[in-house]
């Protein structure tokens, strides 16, 4: 092993002890397996009426008392935040405290293993975050939530972090003359009377908090189609009813029908599109996909339909195989990137993914400029800091088109089929990831990993190239020119073009050290030489002939 191989070698290690650093206090002696949200809301106020049921298996036996995420009333948030007003083991109230936005509930006995308890949490309070009450922009008033990435504690007590995933209800009654869409199917819609309706929406799929949904306003609803016996849906305000139906009718059934057969199978019961106020772009909530209300402009423009792709891919990458903390989210970020660019591909050619590419690699280079430390896969945790970022998402997406190149198309798409059979409906790592890629492909991917996940640097190799008319060979120099001391050990291509042929011919090289000299035979002079002419390195250098 050469002095460049042992000190990736020693980088991935080191990397990999201490990226996980997520503060979040994860309980394994619990298991949350299920919660059913009973909300009650109304037009007269903003206090929410909230009774949580909440199905947890003990895994350890002797547990005396568990935490929930809860945010607490509190004068810094303007009196807003919730107020527990009872806490019930099966029908016997149990003893709680509720401060510093934890929910602290005390067993009145130790737990026996493998013990399975319904707890129901009684509680009201206005939100301060997580769900927004107010108007749409037409003025009318509605309730939408965003759980990212930790924000469902704000109006629902739960386990609010990534590596707990639990099956769900929502229980709301509401105004009747609203509509209520939530995650799963659709149990019951009931007229109560004096203006009030139940409705009652069930996820038997168990997802992560922050992919929790609910939205309750005057809506248009469209069922545009079913998908392998599962409903596709359009909920859109009434003023967009129009332009919102034919926006969201494409590409959603294409999606779906592309990542089953790429990935596997599609995990949830329905696939909803909804217009919302509660976020600019898209979030991915399981099964019931939000979009930012201005998205909707009757065009159907690329804007909104890469929005629509993306958010559907996360369904598989991000929903169903969920990251196990914040230093890997971009498990699902850069995944459900690349995997937008994949279906562009597929659906609307090479050119299309190639200018979504090159659009990227040039985000990546301002962004690194800006945050010149952040690595993709890093100690973070959402308790004190943002965990994703730009470059979480291009760069992410960046390694994955780069190591499907390395493995091959027919490796890749072995792995990553593994790989979600593997993860569906659970959770995974960085790590785990690289271990089925190296399962189906047979390489030793450590090195690959680090240096393009676990670092903060991108290369910039810049070439130059000459040619000796007598010996008939192009002389070609690679020089690793980016800052710091970091050196790649990368494959790099060079393309020339000769008279008579519209496709270069590609010279293969392996870079690892600051500068290398290669020599080739030629023949004639090239007419045209590129430095990478298939976008399969990730680099800004240049190339010139000297």
């Amino acid at each position: 092993m050469n002095k460049l191989s042992r000190f990736l070698a020693i980088t991935f290690l080191f990397f990999s002890l201490i990226s996980h650093a997520d503060t979040y206090p994860i309980n394994k002696s619990i298991d949350v397996k299920h919660y059913t949200f009973e909300l009650g809301l109304s037009d007269s106020t903003d206090e929410i009426i909230g009774k949580t049921q909440i199905t947890i298996n003990f895994k350890q036996a002797g547990v005396l008392n568990f935490r929930l995420d809860l945010v607490t009333k509190s004068v810094e948030k303007n009196g807003k935040g919730m107020v527990v007003d009872a806490v019930f083991m099966n029908t016997n109230a149990v003893a709680f405290t509720h401060q510093n936005d934890a929910l602290i509930i005390h067993l009145p006995q130790a737990s026996i293993l493998n013990q399975t308890v319904i707890y129901t949490i009684k509680y009201h309070g206005i939100p301060f975050d997580g769900l927004r009450i107010g108007a749409t922009k037409f003025g009318d008033r509605s309730f939408f939530n965003e759980n990212w990435p930790n924000r469902g504690r704000h109006w629902l007590p739960l386990i609010d972090h990534p590596s707990d995933k639990a099956t769900s209800e929502f229980i709301v009654k509401a105004p009747s003359h609203y509509k209520v869409v939530s995650n799963g199917l659709l149990l019951e819609e009931s007229d109560l009377g004096n203006n009030e309706k139940r409705t009652h929406w069930k996820q038997s799929v168990p997802v992560s908090s922050w992919l929790y949904v609910l939205g309750v306003a005057d809506f248009a609803v469209k069922y545009v189609d079913t998908f392998r016996g599962k409903s596709i849906q359009t909920w859109v305000y009434p003023k967009n009813r129009e332009a919102g139906f034919y926006d969201f009718d494409e590409p959603t059934k294409k999606a779906l029908t592309f990542y089953s057969d790429y990935v596997g199978p599609y995990a949830y019961e329905k696939l909803a599109n909804i217009q919302t106020p509660s976020v600019n772009g898209g979030m991915e909530t399981s099964s019931a996909i939000f979009y930012g209300e201005n998205l909707v402009n009757g065009k159907r423009d690329d804007r909104i339909r890469n929005v629509v792709i993306h958010e559907i891919a996360h369904q598989w990458f991000g929903n169903a195989i969920t990251e196990a903390n914040w230093d890997d989210a971009w498990l699902s970020e850069g995944f459900a990137t690349f995997f937008t660019l994949l279906f562009i591909e597929h659906e609307y050619g090479k050119k299309e993914y190639t200018k979504g590419l090159l659009k990227a690699k040039q985000t990546i280079y301002d962004l690194a400029a800006k945050m010149p430390n952040f690595s993709i896969v890093s100690p973070r945790s959402a308790e004190v800091e943002q965990v994703t970022s730009g470059l979480t998402y291009q760069k992410g997406a960046w390694v994955i088109h780069m190591l499907r190149d390395l493995l091959g198309e027919t490796n890749f798409k072995k792995g990553i089929r593994n790989y979600y059979a593997r993860y569906f409906n659970a959770n995974t790592t960085t790590n785990e990831f690289r271990i089925e890629m190296e399962k189906v492909s047979g390489k030793d991917l450590k090195l690959f990993f680090n240096q393009w996940l676990y670092q903060p640097v991108n290369p910039t190799i810049d070439a130059s190239w000459n040619y000796n008319s007598k010996t008939k060979k192009m002389t070609v120099q690679l020089n690793q020119v980016q800052s710091g001391n970091f050196l790649f050990n990368t494959p790099v291509e060079i393309g020339y073009y000769t008279l008579g042929k519209s496709t270069p011919t590609i010279l293969k090289m392996k870079l690892s050290a600051k500068s290398q000299f290669y020599s080739f035979s030629v023949g004639s002079l090239p007419l045209q030489v590129e430095l990478d002419p298939r976008n399969v390195l990730l680099n800004n250098g240049s190339l010139r002939r000297e």
